[in-house]
């Protein structure tokens, strides 16, 4: 069964945190490199970061299957629409439908937070992620650079979903 566990303690931001350092080194090395990875797992995505963004507004998730810890996911209320800041899961649970689960679970949580819409960034060259995302009903609506510090930009395309 899957759960959605949303993360508030130190532990659970220390498990975000060793979730993130298997997903980003397995999958983000070969599109941005080791440095880059270095960079940003310590900048936003290390437990005092998670700590630091959950009491800036964000709401982190960790995804559970059977009480395992496969992935997590965070969300900001920006207005009207709810960014999803990050969704990732672990490669060996990618593929089984729990992206969709999880969407349904964003799209419920988006009109319980008086959301009109969801929208992300995504890697230019994360082409399964961007095909996943459109499959969930997310359209391109523009490019966005942000530079993160140290010499590195993230280079994504910004993606949309208007909820009905």
């Amino acid at each position: 069964m899957i759960e959605f566990i949303k993360a508030t303690t130190t532990e659970q931001c220390k498990t975000t945190a060793l979730l993130a350092n298997n997903i980003w080194r397995e999958h983000y090395t070969k599109i941005i490199g080791k440095a880059q990875v270095d960079f940003m797992l310590e900048k936003f995505q290390s437990a005092n970061a998670i700590k630091q963004q959950i009491a800036e507004g964000y709401m982190y998730y960790i995804i559970t299957v059977e009480a395992t810890a496969i992935g997590y996911i965070s969300i900001k209320k920006e207005d009207k629409n709810l960014f999803l800041s990050k969704f990732y899961v672990i490669k060996p649970e990618r593929g089984k439908g729990f992206g969709k689960t999880a969407m349904t679970f964003l799209e419920t949580k988006a009109k319980a937070l008086n959301c009109n819409s969801i929208s992300l960034t995504v890697n230019k060259n994360n082409g399964n992620a961007i095909n996943a995302y459109e499959k969930l009903g997310f359209n391109n609506v523009g490019t966005i650079v942000i530079d993160i510090g140290k010499g590195f930009v993230m280079d994504d395309y910004k993606m949309c979903k208007e909820l009905t």
